[in-house]
Parts: C-alpha cells; sequence; structure tokens
C-alpha cells in the first residue's frame, strides 16, 4: 500500500481544511515546496497535491507553485483541483505532474473522462469526493446529484485507471478514515481505489490494508495527521510496506 502526503495549496501556502470547508483552514507552512521536499525525505513514494484555489475557480491557480514542487522533489506528483478540459490537463502534464486528478468534470462531463484516458491512458485519476454517499462537486460546495458507488462504476466504465475516495464529512478531522465505505466503493468500480479522508493514527493504515486484501485499495492519502505529528509518517510508510511501524 502506497502512502501519498497531502499538499493542499490555497493562496500559495500548504493548508489543510476541515470538512472540505474554506472557512475552516489551518495554514501549515508558507514553503509547499519545502513541506513537499520534507514528506519526500521522510520516505514518501509519491505526493497528492490539490490546488484549493483551482477548485473553485474551475481551473488552475497554483500551478507556479506546482512547478517548484515538482522540481523540490524527485518522486511523482498527482494533482487535482480545476481540471476541466483536455487542454488544461496537458498543460498540467506538462509542468511536471505525472497523474492528472480530474473531479467535478467527471459528474458533468464523462465523455470528455473517456476522451482523457483514451489520450492520457493511466495518468488520468478521478477524485470521487461524497457526503453521506453522494458525490459532491465545485470544492465540495455542490451536490452531484449521483450516488458515489454508481459513479465509481461508470468512470470504471470509461476506462479509468484509478479512483480516490475522499469522505468530506471525515476530512481534515482526525475522526479515522471511512473503510467501510472505501472498501465498498473498492467492490463497486472494480479497480484500484485510494482512501483519503480522516486518517488519525496507524490503526487506519492497518484497517486499509486488511480491507484491501479483498477489496483492492491501493492507498491512501495522510494529511492532518502528519502535520500535526499524530501519525509519523516515516512510520506509516514502514507499516504499509512492511507490516509494522
Amino acid at each position: 500500500m502506497i502512502i501519498y502526503p497531502a499538499i493542499d495549496i490555497r493562496g500559495g501556502r500548504c493548508v489543510r481544511l476541515t470538512e472540505g470547508r474554506f472557512d475552516q483552514e489551518t495554514v501549515f507552512a508558507d514553503n509547499p515546496a519545502e513541506m513537499s521536499l520534507k514528506w519526500a525525505t521522510a520516505g514518501a513514494e509519491y505526493l497528492h497535491v490539490v490546488d484549493l484555489d483551482g477548485a473553485l475557480a474551475g481551473k488552475p491557480v497554483n500551478l507556479e507553485v506546482v512547478r517548484a514542487i515538482v522540481k523540490a522533489v524527485a518522486i511523482p506528483v498527482q494533482l487535482g483541483g480545476g481540471i476541466r478540459t483536455l487542454e488544461t490537463i496537458g498543460q498540467v502534464l506538462e509542468a511536471g505532474v505525472s497523474r492528472v486528478i480530474l473531479g467535478s468534470i467527471a459528474v458533468r462531463n464523462p465523455e470528455l473522462v473517456r476522451e482523457a484516458c483514451r489520450q492520457f491512458g493511466n495518468r488520468i485519476v478521478v477524485g470521487i469526493d461524497a457526503r453521506d454517499g453522494q458525490a459532491a462537486l465545485d470544492g465540495w460546495e455542490v451536490a452531484g446529484g449521483i450516488g458515489a458507488e454508481e459513479l465509481a462504476r461508470k468512470m470504471a466504465e470509461a476506462g479509468v485507471a484509478r479512483i480516490i475516495y475522499t469522505d468530506i464529512s471525515r476530512d481534515g478531522t482526525l475522526q479515522g478514515v471511512n473503510v467501510a465505505a472505501t472498501a465498498a466503493l473498492a467492490k463497486a468500480a472494480g479497480i484500484p481505489v485510494i482512501a483519503s479522508g480522516g486518517v488519525k493514527s496507524l490503526e487506519d493504515i492497518t484497517a486499509l490494508q486488511t480491507a484491501n486484501q479483498a477489496q483492492g485499495i491501493e492507498g491512501v492519502i495522510v494529511g492532518k495527521a502528519i502535520y500535526t505529528g499524530a501519525v509519523d509518517l516515516a512510520a506509516a510508510i514502514r507499516l504499509a510496506k512492511e507490516g509494522v511501524a
């Protein structure tokens, strides 16, 4: 299982939100590139980066910051937030990002997702962010009108290689990851799923590993827990790789 440290960018800084609320923001670093290097040095294999400003604007806003992150680390980076056209996907990939995460557009324009998968293959990831099992759009501000599991099945049919599933109600809360919902979505989709939202301790890693044996959860995104020190990133990586922290 891969541990993905989260780098959420707003106003050029590294922040974390609680339950996706932009009025519940905590700033953890003024330089996201330096924070990225810290996580890479701790052993991270992959970084999960979100342009929060881009998610609201409907187009990338912090691409220069993302370029600085890519330049600072020798590990791959996946980026989400406001990526809604084939042209924008191309621009993001040209910036050095390894994977592009499509969110709102997966609901609004599934044909674009299908074409993106045709052009860019496994570099396309779909992020399904849900509250009470229903997908949410536009920085989690709008209900998508479709169930998360139904959307996951449609994205798998469109050719998406993997899905990131976030339980919005747990994101940034340190209440524990929603293992059951993640496993159910992985089963519905039949493709690898990366868990996100609420990781509070190494016990969450162990629970996801157990679920992974049956359902195909290939990784987990960890944010606030590593910023607050509730989870030691190096220990989490050892646990994910070797079964012991």
